[in-house]
Parts: C-alpha cells; structure tokens; sequence
C-alpha cells in the first residue's frame, strides 16, 4: 500500500482556508490534519472546533485532528460532531488512555495516540491493539516549520516491530519536519502516514508536492 498524506492546514494561509481546503480536495493527499492547539499542553493556540467545522464543510478528505491539549476526553464528541474521522490524543495528556481511546471508538472515529519526541513507544506496548494510529511526533509539538529530530527513524523501527509482534493494524503517522529528504527514510523505517504542513504550503507548487510525496515508497 503506498504512503498516505495528510498536509497539515496548520501551516496553511488561514485568510484563504476554503481555497487552501479546495487544493488538498484536488490533490492526491490522504487525510486533512487540523492540528488543535490550548496554550497549555503546548505553548500555541491554533483553533478549536468552529475552525474544525468550518473546515469539514468543504472538505472531500477524511479530517485528522490531532488534540495537542489537556483533558482531551471533555472535548472528543464535540469534534466527532465537527467532523473529525480520526482523533489522536496526546499519551502525555491521557491519565486513563485505554478508556479514551475506547471513548474515541465508540464516537465512530479511529483512534490515535499520538506521542511526543522524550516519549518511548515502549509505553504503547499494552495498549497498541487498540490504537488504529500512531502520531510519533518528530518535532516538539506546538509549532510548524521546525527542524526534524534523527531519533525519529529508530522510534519508527521499533514501534513497526511491537506493531507486527502483536499482530496489530496500527498505522504509524509521522507529524514535523517532513521533506523529499527524510521521507523516504521514514518510509523505509515502516511510517504509513506523513504529515506535512510548511513543506507542502510554502512550496510553489502545493499539488506537484502532494504528488512527489504521494509517489514515495
């Protein structure tokens, strides 16, 4: 199965989001990321769930909304209701993780865990049945266009392995950082997901980037 990719609106020209959701709809791109920020769990605000909603009116591709926020488990249907086909939550915010993801699950979304950089996926071992998506962050969450951290391939490697150990279907997302450089590395090391924000919208050619991302395998 080929890479999917999900360009991170985060990084978007939020003055023209409707155009800017359009371009992903044409695209050869997977999932919408929409990257949900409080200024607590991480030092940012981006947008909450009338920005999501807006965004599932005109989009044609599945949301990924990835919850970078604290107490994550008062906010799951609300953005089931705005739209959201996957919901990661962050395993650093999620005292009683089984229970969310199995709260996710019975919203009808996939569920996600998504994992900061000081993370192991070690941490995912008991729980990895139950996970249809691992955000392994590969920036410190928060904000975009930062430099991609070289762990990343080896928290790859080792988490594709616990997924084939227990016989899981756990896809792996990678969030920060993504590149015609690093991805086919990522890609190698067992990655199904990319994220990809200011690579994707501060390049000339939004759609032929989707499109080279898209061909990497």
């Amino acid at each position: 199965m080929s890479v999917k990719i999900a360009p991170s609106i985060l990084a978007s020209d939020f003055a023209n989001l409707q155009k800017e959701i359009e371009m992903i709809n044409v695209s050869e791109a997977d999932y919408i990321h929409v990257d949900i920020m409080d200024g607590v769990f991480v030092p940012n605000i981006s947008f909450g769930i009338p920005v999501t909603e807006a965004v599932n009116k005109h989009a044609k591709k599945p949301l990924d909304v990835h919850l970078m926020i604290v107490n994550p488990d008062q906010y799951l249907e609300a953005f089931k209701n705005a739209g959201a086909a996957i919901i990661s939550v962050h395993y650093e915010a999620c005292t009683h993780l089984h229970r969310t993801l199995q709260g996710i699950k019975q919203l009808g979304c996939k569920a996600g865990v998504a994992i900061n950089p000081h993370t192991s996926v070690e941490l995912l071992k008991d729980v990895i049945m139950d996970i249809d998506l691992v955000c392994i962050m590969s920036v410190n969450p928060g904000f975009g266009g930062q430099k991609f951290i070289e762990n990343t391939y080896a928290k790859v490697k080792r988490l594709k392995e616990i997924i084939i150990e227990n016989g899981a279907e756990t896809e792996i997302e990678i969030d920060g950082g993504v590149n015609e450089s690093n991805a086919p590395l990522l890609r190698a090391a067992g990655a199904d997901v990319l994220v990809a924000g200011s690579f994707v919208f501060s390049s000339s050619d939004p759609l032929s980037t989707i499109e080279k991302l898209k061909k990497i395998d």
